[in-house]
């Protein structure tokens, strides 16, 4: 059995802090609104719904990445957007993740268990090839984990936001915040790293593609 690391535990409580309780008053609209993740008292139609958007200001900013040192500034990509520009090209949640450097839920992302034998995840925001289907692996961490990444797609920042130091790892095409990636874990991988990210900063393609 593996126990979560000290990243993992933490990242999970951050998200945990964030339950949100919404209450349905009509039974076929409650049902409507509950997903997988959703813990449901079958006696009412109240759902509590998890949600990643921080609500304890401490715990939010260990997840997200404030451009610790050696961040270059989001405009300086190959691809550039205002932000009004990337606000109405994503979703209010996909910009805040991939603009903002926000971390989705645990466990509820869409790629967390998606484990084709072929294709290419691209960036959500740019559609630059970042990971080959090879390249990911079961970790349990709760996000989707690659032990590599096609060369020259990802880049590498540190940060250190509170006197931790940490790896974020952006598209190199657009600057969107992907994760982190941490190394020396002891999963049984050619590179013993795993960079763990957000499922929605990725979209699917079943074409192998390259980097450019």
């Amino acid at each position: 059995m593996r126990f979560p690391t000290l990243p993992n535990l933490i990242r999970t409580s951050f998200a945990l802090t964030s339950i949100t309780t919404a209450t349905f008053y009509n039974p076929a609209a409650a049902a409507l609104h509950r997903a997988p993740s959703a813990f449901t008292n079958r006696n009412t139609t109240t759902t509590t719904l998890l949600r990643s958007m921080p609500s304890i200001p401490f715990l939010g900013s260990l997840f997200s990445s404030f451009g610790g040192q050696g961040a270059k500034d989001m405009t300086d990509y190959p691809v550039k957007k205002s932000e009004d520009e990337w606000q109405a090209v994503l979703s209010p949640e996909q910009f805040r993740v991939i603009r903002e450097k926000g971390t989705e839920a645990p466990y509820i992302g869409k790629y967390d268990k998606h484990m084709p034998s072929e294709g290419t995840y691209e960036c959500a925001a740019c559609h630059a090839p970042l990971y080959r289907a090879t390249h990911k692996f079961k970790s349990g961490c709760g996000w989707p984990a690659y032990f590599d990444s096609i060369p020259g797609a990802v880049t590498r920042h540190t940060d250190s936001t509170f006197g931790m130091s940490r790896t974020e790892i952006t598209c190199s095409g657009c600057g969107g915040h992907l994760g982190h990636v941490f190394k020396g874990e002891g999963y049984p991988t050619p590179t013993d790293e795993r960079h763990c990210v957000n499922s929605i900063s990725l979209k699917f393609s079943t074409e192998e593609r390259e980097g450019k």
